[in-house]
């Protein structure tokens, strides 16, 4: 029996976009009383928990993550009350709820920022980065926003510069100052108090920053590029030395886990965005005062051969100790994993045996709207971009959007996400997708999910077992999972050709889940194309 404060380690977290979810007013834009009434089909799923994107009060100007009050819901999605209801329905649902927190910086609408512009003397005035001009009035220092230029802008009251790592109305709250650091623990405890299970932490290496303000050197020629951003962006011409992932960052995060244990059975996942990404992972939630869980740009970036895969298994088993990750292949920033990593495959086997790999890996997992039903990135057109980011750098990048369009529930209208036209279109291709469609279908890959997450809680070598990789040649990838009397073996063919290979274990029984079709001629393994295979080891 899995320990219920522990519903996190091996769990697994679908996350919900609240503007793309359901649009329960017929304005267009998705809300909290959307997501209540659609609670029922998560549940069915058989995750664990869900993870809502930012709904907090906003200009909107990044859809959220630019916040002006960390302890309201905007209006556009609701009411206070909208969330306590909803908060109440998951939990008669066995849902656990975690919320985003995007504690690096805020709105410069925040009160705070408003305050802290002003002048060099009021009480804020070092609750954000401040620096002077170089002498010839350029900025501080040679770091770039994440979304284009310098992350650097002038303000003419102070004539200083303020920092931002994301949009000029993003500005970095300075976490090298206590009182700016506990007011943002204080905002957390609020949510805490009113029931929520966790939080996943937005950007959570960019608390701190050099206080020396030193240049970042640049990333030498020939070597890997941060997979934190597009290689099309010249944020990753630079090794981020000095403007994330500062050591004084490990005593914020044990501040916080302190504040969380004081609410049992509550967790947090962060999100890295580093130059080292496991390193940083297995750093930052080792040792069980810090993190609970960490995710990581590896699996959500485009390299995604069995060979590719095996490598960064083998990489965090050597770097973790007692890390917990937390897996992802899709999710609100990046484009869809059916896309990205199955643009070249069967559109409709591919998906599933992609998941049933990501559902078999040692760690929790977070699985984004619309990946259970196998969606391909959307094609938005430029003149409805909405993402500040895909202005900036279209052609070669075309932003966030195509991964943010709405929920297909239905194969009609606005797919029944909205009886008007949503905020972004409604990808034409996702309506032949939509859960309608997939619903009685036992070989959509929606059910195949709920197949695999329903094997997945019920063998506990699979929510929280060891991993041992094992040779299965080049196109093929495949561990076992452990966990007291029960071993299994997992193998995966992510190829469109048939894979044959000698078992590595004796196979005692072979189990039959979501469909997967693979054959065994004594020690040999045939695994047609994009199939899967779970057997019992002897």
């Amino acid at each position: 029996m899995q320990d219920t404060m522990m519903w996190w380690r091996g769990g697994v977290i679908y996350q919900i976009y609240p503007r793309s979810f359901l649009d329960s007013r017929g304005d267009g834009v998705g809300d909290l009383n959307g997501i209540t009434e659609k609670l029922d089909y998560v549940a069915s799923l058989n995750v664990d928990g869900i993870w809502l994107s930012p709904f907090f009060t906003s200009p909107m100007l990044d859809f959220g993550y630019d916040v002006s009050n960390y302890c309201d819901v905007d209006p556009m999605f609701g009411t206070l009350d909208d969330f306590k209801a909803l908060l109440e329905k998951a939990h008669s649902l066995g849902l656990k709820v975690m919320i985003d927190q995007v504690i690096s910086h805020t709105s410069d609408q925040h009160p705070w920022f408003q305050e802290s512009r002003q002048d060099r003397t009021n009480p804020k005035a070092d609750w954000f980065v401040w620096a002077d001009p170089k002498p010839d009035g350029t900025p501080p220092n040679n770091w770039l926003s994440i979304f284009g230029g310098s992350a650097w802008t002038f303000d003419s009251r102070r004539q200083q510069y303020y920092l931002h790592n994301f949009l000029t109305s993003q500005p970095d709250v300075n976490f090298h100052n206590p009182e700016a650091r506990q007011a943002q623990l204080d905002n957390m405890r609020f949510w805490l108090d009113l029931g929520v299970d966790g939080f996943r932490l937005d950007t959570v290496n960019f608390y701190f920053h050099d206080a020396e303000l030193r240049d970042n050197p640049p990333v030498p020629k020939g070597e890997a590029k941060t997979l934190g951003a597009p290689e099309a962006n010249p944020y990753t011409w630079q090794r981020h030395v000095y403007d994330l992932s500062r050591p004084e960052n490990l005593d914020f995060l044990k501040d916080l886990r302190a504040l969380m244990d004081e609410y049992p059975g509550t967790t947090t996942v962060g999100e890295i965005g580093d130059d080292n990404p496991l390193e940083r992972m297995a750093e930052y939630t080792a040792g069980g005062d810090k993190l609970h869980m960490a995710y990581t740009f590896d699996l959500l970036n485009m390299p995604h051969s069995a060979s590719y895969l095996r490598e960064v298994i083998e990489r965090f088993q050597r770097l973790a100790g007692d890390a917990w990750p937390c897996w992802a292949t899709s999710n609100h920033d990046v484009v869809r994993s059916a896309t990205r990593w199955g643009s070249e495959e069967d559109p409709h086997a591919y998906p599933k045996v992609m998941l049933a790999m990501l559902f078999s890996l040692r760690g929790s997992v977070c699985l984004y709207q619309g990946e259970e039903l196998g969606l391909p990135e959307a094609d938005v057109p430029f003149e409805r971009i909405q993402d500040p980011y895909g202005k900036v750098l279209w052609p070669e990048f075309k932003g966030r959007d195509g991964c943010r369009t709405p929920m297909p529930w239905t194969d009609v209208d606005q797919g029944g996400f909205s009886p008007v036209e949503p905020w972004l279109p409604m990808e034409a291709r996702h309506l032949d997708l939509a859960v309608s469609r997939q619903q009685d279908d036992p070989n959509a890959t929606l059910n195949s999910v709920r197949a695999l997450l329903a094997f997945r809680s019920s063998h506990p070598a699979l929510f929280d077992g060891d991993l041992t990789l094992v040779d299965v040649g080049e196109d093929l990838l495949g561990f076992t999972r452990q966990k007291g009397d029960e071993t299994l073996l997992c193998v995966f063919n992510l190829t469109g050709q048939e894979q044959h290979t000698t078992l590595p274990v004796n196979v005692a029984s072979d189990h039959s889940v979501a469909n997967f079709t693979a054959t065994r001629d004594g020690s040999t393994l045939t695994l047609p194309a994009y199939q899967a295979a779970f057997m019992q080891v002897a």
